[in-house]
């Protein structure tokens, strides 16, 4: 229970830093990608603090055997670059650019109910489960 609730609450502030910082405003996002139109600089300063964080934080976290409420830890052992990494960065690349969200975004703005947000959420479910087939045959 205490992991569900600690879930819960991440989750909340994670949503509410979202919305603050105007990352759930897919024109918000776009100008900030925009580099030969009205550049928006504003969200650098918002990756900006979450990398300061990362950085204060990761070195921490990679010498923990649980976490602070006892969880196993996942740290990503991979340390290569290659095609499938390229690859799922320039898709994720492109989609947040064509639609101005990614998927944190996207679900907080799933409260506002509007349809380019559905739209892009269940695009976003339908590339996850075509992953997941892929993934699936890939196996065998």
């Amino acid at each position: 229970m205490k992991n569900i609730l600690m879930a819960l609450l991440a989750g909340l502030l994670f949503g509410l830093g979202l919305i603050v910082s105007g990352m759930t405003n897919p024109a918000k996002v776009l100008g900030f990608l925009d580099l030969a139109g009205l550049w928006d600089p504003s969200l650098a300063f918002v990756m900006g603090g979450a990398l300061l964080v990362g950085l204060a934080v990761f070195p921490f976290a990679t010498t923990m055997p649980a976490s602070l409420l006892g969880s196993v830890m996942h740290i990503p052992t991979a340390t290569q670059i290659d095609r499938r990494l390229v690859l799922g960065g320039l898709t994720f690349g492109v989609g947040w650019g064509l639609a101005g969200f990614c998927p944190g975004p996207a679900l907080a703005s799933l409260a506002t109910g509007a349809m380019q947000v559905l739209v892009f959420c269940v695009a976003m479910l339908a590339g996850m489960a075509l992953f997941a087939l892929l993934e699936a045959g890939s196996q065998r």
